[in-house]
């Protein structure tokens, strides 16, 4: 069996490499990676590879730094000269990207078995590019990975059931990125107090909105007189800031960090303040609670249990949420000061799995061969 894996931003290589390395386990498959190059990070250099232990990619398209259409449309292109030329069994997609939806119109056209990972997840915003992706890519795939059971419901409620798919709750790859790499976590060159809140800022809703961004910065600024805080920020997140007059001087601004180190800081912070994702993941992972300055999120049942709570933009919510943080756990359980677990439907599951998705994830391919 061969697999044409597409990958287009760090994040991605980051769950690839947690199923890759499954993978290898099994002399039955062979994968082929591509890197669209959708998103340029100067931290994937080989050293990156070498550190987080994920294979290098077979082929790199270096396609990026463009519009949505022009991006899209160019991938597709040249991914499917690849497909052509490798004739893959399976196409297999990782979450939201434009890579993501290249690699399934190619997989569709081309009449090959296509393969989601993190299937099924809604912010239910149709004007994030992100929700057209996945809802498109969710529809023209013939397994649906989803990490969660309300990513599974999210496709019932929709119809999946009544389409040609199989649907999969494997839990979340990146549960098991987190297990795996936890050992290997190292600690950022930067002064960090006890009890430190670990911040990252760098959706465009919030980035180029100077509103809502004053507004952030406002009560992170309030939020620092009682705590540290540290805030990795993206070059052009930190121009944009400085050229809306926004004062940071007395937050802790470092140089974006490498994977092994933002393990290091999500593990051993106090609370996390975030608009990404992922991110909000990985703090319940290492049993952090989460503010997340967005209006809405696709992981859901993080807010139904009470580890995150939607601030969005808004300077007041945001103060509240930091003065409430540390009540928020006794609200999760009185037996449990962070719970791994909360009930869905009268029965005690882990939000996101078991550590196991990747293997669940090539059992399941294996089980509907070509």
């Amino acid at each position: 069996m061969k697999i044409l894996t597409i990958l287009g931003a760090r994040p991605q290589f980051i769950k690839a490499g947690t199923v890759s390395r499954e993978i290898k386990s099994y002399n039955e498959i062979n994968e082929v990676i591509v890197h669209t190059g959708q998103h340029y990070d100067s931290n994937m250099s080989d050293i990156f590879f070498e550190e987080m232990k994920i294979p290098k990619p077979n082929y790199f398209l270096g396609i990026g730094g463009k519009t949505h259409g022009a991006m899209t449309g160019q991938m597709i292109e040249k991914i499917e000269e690849v497909a052509l030329l490798e004739k893959p069994d399976w196409i297999m997609v990782y979450g939201d990207t434009n890579s993501t939806l290249a690699g399934s119109i190619v997989a569709t056209k081309l009449h090959i078995k296509l393969a989601h990972i993190e299937a099924g997840l809604r912010s239910f915003n149709m004007k994030m590019p992100e929700e057209i992706n996945r809802i498109l890519t969710d529809r023209v795939s013939n397994i649906l990975f989803c990490p969660t059971s309300t990513a599974v419901e999210n496709l019932k409620k929709e119809g999946f059931e009544h389409f040609d798919c199989k649907i999969v709750n494997s839990g979340d790859v990146m549960y098991d990125g987190a297990l795996f790499y936890k050992q290997f976590a190292t600690k950022p060159k930067c002064d960090i107090e006890e009890n430190y809140i670990l911040c990252t800022i760098h959706r465009a809703e919030n980035t180029d909105d100077k509103t809502r961004l004053k507004s952030i910065f406002d009560a992170l600024n309030e939020i620092e007189e009682d705590k540290q805080i540290i805030l990795p920020l993206h070059p052009r997140t930190k121009k944009i800031i400085q050229n809306s007059d926004i004062d940071i001087t007395n937050i802790t601004i470092i140089d974006p960090v490498g994977y092994l180190e933002m393990v290091w800081l999500i593990d051993n912070c106090d609370l996390v303040m975030t608009d990404s994702g992922g991110l909000q993941k990985e703090a319940y992972f290492f049993e952090k609670l989460c503010i997340t300055l967005r209006d809405e999120t696709e992981w859901v049942e993080l807010v139904s249990c009470g580890a995150n709570i939607l601030v969005g933009a808004d300077k007041e919510k945001i103060l509240k949420a930091y003065k409430n943080h540390s009540k928020l756990a006794n609200a999760i359980s009185q037996s449990e000061k962070f719970p791994r677990k909360f009930k869905i439907q009268d029965s005690n599951l882990n939000l996101y799995g078991d550590g196991k998705a990747s293997k669940k994830i090539v059992e399941g391919l294996l089980s509907d061969r070509v």
